[in-house]
């Protein structure tokens, strides 16, 4: 999920978000410590350079089925930036399969 903050002051847990349009299909939110009031953006941008050119992409979500065996329980919507993960992003254009989670589940002791 994307963080949240206050352009104004950078509060980040004092806000309060209204669904508002003829759908409910956007997000007023009001800043509770210094009153100021945004519709939220929903566009999806790169993380870490802010482009908005990305790519849609899942990403696997392992756990272990049966003893050491891994199968993917579910699958997360991120989004690849051509800029910053050109090796993923062309990657996954050509095979189009899962990306690998960054850490794989690991043995616990019960």
């Amino acid at each position: 999920m994307a963080e949240i903050s206050c352009a104004n002051c950078g509060e980040d847990t004092e806000l309060l978000g209204e669904r508002t349009g003829p759908n409910n299909e956007n997000i007023t939110v009001t800043c509770q410590v210094c009153g100021l009031v945004w519709d939220r953006d929903f566009t999806p941008r790169c993380e870490t350079c802010g482009e908005t050119n990305v790519y849609p992409a899942f990403k696997a979500i392992l756990d272990k089925s049966r003893g050491t065996q891994l199968s993917i329980q579910s699958m997360k919507l991120v989004h690849l930036c051509p800029h910053c993960q050109p090796e993923l992003h062309a990657t996954y254009s050509q095979t189009n399969t899962p990306i690998p989670p960054d850490e794989l589940p690991v043995e616990t002791d019960d």
